[in-house]
């Protein structure tokens, strides 16, 4: 099954949603949404920086992916950014080799 990285950043109600339920409760949350879906919780993690927590989820498909983000942004109290995880046995030598000119060659 496909993995996805979500990277999450909580404005202010969602950073006091956070504090008031505790972050187990956040990570509980996110599992069973995945769930839902037909996914599984991989790992989740609050971060220090730009970034307040880090989600790594399986889900069916990217379409699936689009949706669950979509979802969380649209609640206003959480952005959302998505990155497609890719497996390294995935990329083999060999593999298709575009014909690439860079810029200014």
């Amino acid at each position: 099954m496909p993995k996805y990285m979500f990277k999450a950043n909580y404005g202010s109600e969602g950073a006091a949603g956070v504090l008031s339920k505790g972050g187990a409760s956040r990570r509980d949350a996110i599992a069973k949404a995945a769930e839902s879906v037909g996914g599984k919780l991989e790992s989740f993690y609050f971060a220090f920086g730009g970034t307040d927590a880090y989600v790594v989820v399986e889900l069916p498909d990217n379409a699936t992916a689009a949706t669950m983000a979509l979802t969380v942004s649209s609640s206003g109290v959480v952005g959302v950014e998505t990155a497609v995880l890719i497996d390294p046995d995935e990329i083999k030598p060999g593999s298709a080799s575009p014909d690439y000119r860079p810029p200014g060659s």
